[in-house]
């Protein structure tokens, strides 16, 4: 923290009492960034996890709102718009806005000062059809929401509700530059700015993101200067690589079949029985701790695992035997397919205490307050260094307060990519963002959906495009090209059947929205890809969450499955949705999804190519030493990376490395040739 000095300078009387009733002081972000968004400047925060960024972003504004009555016009009420990446996240920015407007209505009051009371709303893609009606006739003064809903907004009448918005805040911005989604969203603000009374004031928000330049463009776009706020002082952090097992390279050899159970099989060896009694001695000995992993599936499985191993002492797959799970819910499993009550309901309890834990997947890696949050547990590597320190910052969210994780690989080459992830996330090596040039099929959505709402001079069109960092060095050719595509000009007439979605009158240089082109563009907008998911409903239309269509394919009605560590039982399934009763007690299958997991970035990829390569110029006694040192290895972890290495020059001689691509050539179980390329860079490259 720092001093107060001058931070608090320009707030109300009210709202700097209750900061200074209610903190010690301000903390780096706070102090440094509140004089810059004074000042109207667009600005960017880097900050560490848990160091008070959003109160940063947000206190500023919220005193304006309190301070000054609202607008004549009640259309144009909304003067302070917060995007977030994740519905989750929004929601917990509205929680955490009430106790500063309490505080600050309570210090005004005992004062004597004017206050107003803001108006907050969230709108999702969770939010109701009345409760959007409602914020249609009714503005919030402050509103939360999600680029698509911020693009839904302003392909719609409700746009004329943001005609007075003077401020925009993106909170965890690194999760969308790197994106088409963050494209669609940089469009969506210069149409904001477009529609807006004023310039609007853009605020970005990350705890890691890198190079600041390029992100801080992003931002601001290809005209708008923006002011970089570095307030990236390390955390401390308490990281360690756990290994359950002495020897990894034996995981999938047969064991023989259990002794004293009844018409056992041989199985292959698994991590699993080793793992699962270490994470549940962790969360027994934490007071709140959440499991991270890479994919849905694993969350409820490792979630119905810890509970049955908990309540019952069986490290068995219960629902296999056709048993039910074990009463009790040590744990829960938290991820997008569960529906947002569900979420809420699973977070809550875990802040109260009636949880110990929380099996998550990315739904809980970005800024959510989790509250006591004192240990981070990943299962797998996280895959990216930037995912690993928002993972293992949930815990000791608190100002001050360390951070302790312990990482669990599966297998010995997610062991390396652990070993390497630690000792990047201990340094803030964080990989490098960079945003997509020019992604044409953003760029036609946004045409159709502002063609379908006013008719637009292609000039101002084009200026208004390359307003947007993504958009800024398009070509005259390409943009043309796109309004072709649009207007129904296509190269052959293979493509005659497909109909056109605007009008463009070349001799005026305008183009017009075609009848249907709203609703093309409200029911087709976004870029984030569909998973072909089933809705899971009650039968009074309650939402639980989402399955995989593929999982849905192979189900039928009256049996169960497991969804968010509880068992529900399917009623019917229809062209578009499952309808499911509890059925508690009961044994489940398990749920699948796919095409959920990370991939790895290009510079973690070169990363571990060095790692080996280092590792295999050094003695053992100095690797095992640099392993336990820098990278956090316990001692199993050390002699099984080690080990690993060592069997892969013995099979082939090079090891791969940044350097060395390492083509291996072998006759598998029948005797056919198969051939192996071994790089570090990973399945994107």
């Amino acid at each position: 923290m720092v001093s107060d000095g001058h931070a608090l300078d320009g707030f109300s009387p009210a709202a700097a009492a209750w900061f200074s009733t209610t903190f010690t002081e301000p903390t780096l972000p706070q102090a440094k960034g509140w004089p810059v968004i004074a000042t109207g400047d667009h600005t960017l925060i880097l900050a560490p996890t848990g160091t008070g960024k959003t109160l940063s972003a947000f206190f500023w504004g919220l005193d304006q709102l309190c301070r000054t009555p609202p607008p004549n016009e009640d259309k144009a009420r909304t003067r302070i718009l917060y995007i977030s990446p994740l519905r989750a996240l929004a929601v917990d920015v509205e929680k955490n806005l009430r106790a500063p407007l309490q505080g600050v209505r309570l210090a005004a009051e005992r004062l004597g000062e004017p206050f107003y009371e803001p108006t907050v709303g969230l709108r999702t893609g969770d939010t109701t059809p009345d409760e959007r009606r409602r914020m249609a006739r009714h503005p919030p003064d402050l509103l939360i929401t999600t680029p698509e809903s911020l693009f839904l907004m302003l392909t719609s009448k409700v746009r004329e509700t943001l005609a007075g918005v003077e401020t925009v805040i993106i909170d965890e911005i690194h999760a969308l530059a790197a994106t088409k989604r963050g494209a669609h969203m940089a469009l969506s603000l210069e149409r904001l700015d477009e529609i807006a009374d004023r310039p609007v004031q853009r605020i970005g928000l990350s705890a890691t993101q890198r190079p600041l330049d390029v992100i801080a463009r992003f931002l601001g776009g290809s005209e708008r200067g923006v002011t970089i706020v570095d307030a990236g002082v390390s955390k401390r952090m308490d990281v360690e690589v756990i290994v359950p097992v002495e020897d990894m390279g034996r995981l999938g050899e047969m064991a023989a079949p259990e002794p004293g159970v009844e018409f056992a099989q041989p199985q292959r060896r698994s991590i699993w029985p080793s793992m699962h009694p270490r994470l549940l001695e962790l969360i027994e000995s934490h007071q709140s701790t959440i499991v991270f992993v890479n994919a849905r599936r694993l969350a409820e499985r490792l979630a119905t695992r810890l509970n049955e191993l908990h309540a019952d002492g069986e490290n068995r797959a219960a629902e296999a035997e056709g048993r039910p799970p074990g009463e009790g819910e040590l744990v829960k499993a938290h991820h997008g397919s569960l529906s947002r009550e569900q979420r809420l309901r699973i977070e809550d309890e875990l802040k109260r205490g009636t949880l110990r834990g929380l099996v998550a997947t990315s739904s809980l890696e970005l800024g959510i307050d989790m509250g006591a949050v004192d240990l981070v547990i990943q299962v797998e590597s996280p895959g990216a260094v930037s995912r690993g320190l928002q993972r293992i910052g949930r815990a000791g969210h608190q100002v001050g307060a360390p951070s302790v994780g312990k990482l669990f690989p599966k297998h010995r080459t997610d062991l390396v990519e652990a070993a390497v992830v630690v000792e990047r996330m201990k340094s803030g090596l964080i990989e490098e963002t960079d945003y997509p040039r020019n992604p044409l099929d953003v760029l036609a959505q946004h045409i159709v959906a502002m063609a379908a709402m006013d008719d637009w001079p292609v000039d101002h069109l084009r200026v208004l495009c390359r307003r947007s960092a993504n958009f800024a060095d398009i070509s005259d050719d390409a943009f043309e090209n796109v309004l072709d595509l649009l207007a129904g000009r296509y190269p052959s007439d293979e493509f005659a059947e497909l109909r056109p979605r605007i009008n463009w009158d070349r001799l005026e240089g305008v183009i017009r929205g075609r009848p249907g082109a709203q609703r093309l563009a409200v029911t087709s907008g976004g870029t984030i890809p569909d998973r072909g998911l089933y809705g899971v409903f009650l039968p009074d239309g309650t939402r639980v969450g989402e399955l995989d269509e593929e999982m849905v394919y192979e189900s039928r009605a009256g049996e169960t499955f497991l969804l968010g560590a509880s068992t529900w039982r399917i009623e019917d399934i229809t062209h578009e949705r499952v309808v499911v009763t509890p059925a508690p007690g009961q044994p489940g299958k398990m749920p699948f999804w796919h095409g959920d997991g990370p991939g790895r970035p290009l510079e973690l990829g070169r990363a571990m190519g060095a790692f080996v390569r280092e590792l295999d110029e050094m003695d053992r006694g100095t690797a095992v030493e640099r392993l336990r040192r820098r990278h956090g290895l316990d001692e199993w972890a050390a002699e099984n990376l080690l080990l690993y290495l060592e069997e892969q020059k013995e099979a082939t001689v090079e090891l791969p490395t940044d350097r060395r691509i390492v083509v291996e050539r072998f006759r598998d179980e029948i005797g056919d040739w198969r051939i192996c390329i071994l790089s570090p860079f990973g399945a994107q490259v």
